[in-house]
């Protein structure tokens, strides 16, 4: 898989304070590392690095989020939240 197609991808932390809790891709560091938000705890402004190797990484990809982090443009904690809510809601991933 190339970098760019972790970003938007969402995922869930296996290991952590934060483990079982869904996140969304939104920068990759190196073969190893990830930047992750969720909008709530972990805010864009300032993403958790992660270990790849810490992470489930589902086959869910929120493509708006992910065309606008491609872009440059800004993506907003609400957006974000929205989101992983709605997967909550609507399936299991």
């Amino acid at each position: 898989m190339y970098d760019k197609d972790f970003i938007g991808r969402v995922v869930i932390s296996k290991a952590g304070r934060d483990a079982d809790r869904k996140f969304i891709i939104v920068d990759v560091i190196n073969h190893q590392y990830v930047n992750i938000c969720d909008g709530d705890l972990r805010k864009i402004e300032n993403p958790k690095k992660k270990k790849i190797k810490h992470l489930n990484i589902t086959n869910t990809i929120a493509e708006e989020i992910a065309q606008l982090l491609a872009n440059g443009d800004k993506v907003s904690n609400s957006k974000i939240r929205k989101f992983l809510q709605s997967i909550d809601d609507n399936e299991e991933v």
